[in-house]
């Protein structure tokens, strides 16, 4: 269920916008019509009218996801209130602006965010952010804790500029597929990575632990 949560704002959008960008014309119009109040301009063109559109409803995806774990009595955390905001900010400027524009740049936003505050954490007030929240489901070395999150603050710093490079390279329909798949993707990979890696540190524990008795 959390995982549906978590991926239903990024299915939503990619959806949303594959439609509307098939039928542009009847898009712009619905978009001018029930959301012109919020644009600037007042009218949605069929070029503004997938990504604009893809981005109202990903604003309300997020703000249901945060209202559905408000209401199931779960603690919200952090990430999602990160995304929240982002996702307002930068897409509210969105749709007043009609300029995806800063839409584009949520994933490179949220990314560095994420390495930033991975970065001054363990930096800047030298507590390890993965084991904070991670400590109490793996047992690792202190070292192996430190490459962990220097590997996870890199990662986001390579995709958040990857994304920008996708962003203004690309047509748009270029970029929408990249955010969906590929960025997905790469987290993917990039976990399945780490598990590996960190497999033989998890495995020579209790090795360790015998040896120690012995």
């Amino acid at each position: 269920m959390k995982l549906l949560l978590d991926f239903l704002p990024l299915l939503l959008f990619f959806g949303t916008f594959k439609f509307a960008d098939g039928h542009k014309e009847a898009a712009a119009q619905f978009a001018t019509q029930y959301f012109g109040s919020f644009v600037s301009t007042g009218v949605v063109t069929p070029l503004q009218a997938p990504v604009l559109l893809a981005t109202i409803v990903v604003i309300l995806a997020t703000l249901v996801q945060v209202a559905i774990v408000k209401l199931s009595g779960k603690k919200i955390d952090r990430l999602l209130w990160i995304t929240l905001g982002i996702v307002v900010v930068l897409g509210g400027a969105t749709v007043w602006l009609n300029d995806e524009t800063f839409i584009k740049w949520k994933p490179t936003v949220y990314n560095w965010v994420l390495a930033a505050v991975m970065l001054v954490t363990q930096f800047g007030f030298r507590k390890d952010p993965l084991k904070a929240v991670m400590g109490a489901q793996l047992k690792l070395p202190e070292a192996v804790w430190g490459k962990l999150s220097l590997a996870y603050a890199l990662f986001f710093i390579v995709v958040g500029a990857l994304n920008l490079w996708v962003a203004f390279t690309f047509p748009t329909e270029t970029w929408v597929n990249f955010k969906v798949f590929v960025l997905t993707g790469l987290m993917i990979a990039f976990v399945v990575v780490q598990a590996f890696w960190l497999a033989k540190y998890m495995e020579d524990e209790p090795a360790s632990a015998d040896t120690a008795k012995g």
